[in-house]
């Protein structure tokens, strides 16, 4: 079961009455509706739990649309149609769990009343590979010089439980971390009393925060002393909750193999919910 859908056969049952209770949410509001909620054909995925497993295995492993339409079986395109539809209902499924994770802070008062328990948040940028664009200007725009590959990034904060508190909009991974997190203005939306921890891409942010500690870098002419390597290792000792936060995202292949979809709404989405299940994970397991 988890090396299929990633979750437990638990964890499955726990979330599935919150995905079929948006299943005929989604039902119920569609527009132009003739017939009654369950009228007409059935399909290839009858039940709810079909519908949820749909969508976990595609997440989990990630397959062509060939593929899945193989396993499902439903036509190719309808197999797109349904990873669309059935990835935004897990989404709000997940928000019904509490374990969806913020996509922008606004004002230092909405993180205190969001985050209240928080004392330390681990800052750090994740990238996925993607299949290079045939223009020549979004060819440039994706091309990542640290991954040497044309990526998307996120930017992401955990606290020190390993929990998820907040992604940002996934953009092209030209952009470097902590550019991505000055535009989202998301250093200065934490509060002054709420430990900030970072490697050291996120150089400068103590400038912006007091209370800050930050990876120091090494340059050509000027290597590291002996005490600077001691106190890296530290912040390295201490900031390795984010990464392993960003490995349960990472369970999910379709983080981690080259991105085939279009980029847009499903891509971004794909980082919500992965941050997201990976939270339910922590919050059931607990």
């Amino acid at each position: 079961m988890k090396a299929l859908t990633g979750m437990s056969t638990q964890e499955f049952q726990n979330i599935l009455p919150d995905f079929e209770r948006e299943l005929q949410r989604c039902a119920a509001d569609k527009p132009n509706r003739k017939r009654k909620v369950g009228g007409g054909q059935k399909g290839h995925l009858k039940t709810a739990e079909a519908k949820l497993f749909f969508i976990l295995f595609y997440l989990k492993t990630y397959p062509t649309f060939d593929v899945l339409a193989f396993f499902s079986g439903k036509g190719r395109g309808r197999s797109c149609e349904a990873a669309h539809l059935y990835l935004a209902i897990i989404e709000k499924a997940l928000g019904r769990k509490i374990v969806l994770t913020a996509r922008k802070i606004t004002s230092v008062e909405e993180f205190m009343r969001k985050f209240p328990e928080v004392k330390d948040v681990f800052v750090d940028g994740t990238e996925r590979r993607m299949q290079r664009p045939k223009k020549g200007k979004q060819n440039k725009r994706t091309y990542s010089g640290k991954k040497k590959a044309h990526t998307r990034k996120n930017v992401v904060v955990t606290d020190e439980k390993k929990r998820i508190l907040l992604v940002s909009p996934t953009k092209p991974g030209r952009r470097h971390d902590k550019r991505l997190a000055d535009r989202e203005l998301l250093i200065e939306r934490i509060p002054k009393d709420v430990g900030i921890w970072a490697d050291s891409g996120f150089q400068g942010i103590q400038h912006c925060h007091p209370n800050t500690l930050v990876a120091k870098w090494a340059y050509k002419n000027r290597p590291l002393t002996h005490d600077a390597k001691r106190e890296n290792r530290i912040i390295s000792s201490f900031r390795i909750v984010a990464e392993h936060a960003i490995g349960g995202m990472k369970r999910y292949r379709v983080m981690t193999d080259v991105l085939r979809n279009k980029i847009g709404v499903f891509d971004d989405r794909i980082a919500v919910v992965t941050a997201g299940l990976w939270n339910y994970h922590l919050a059931y397991s607990q």
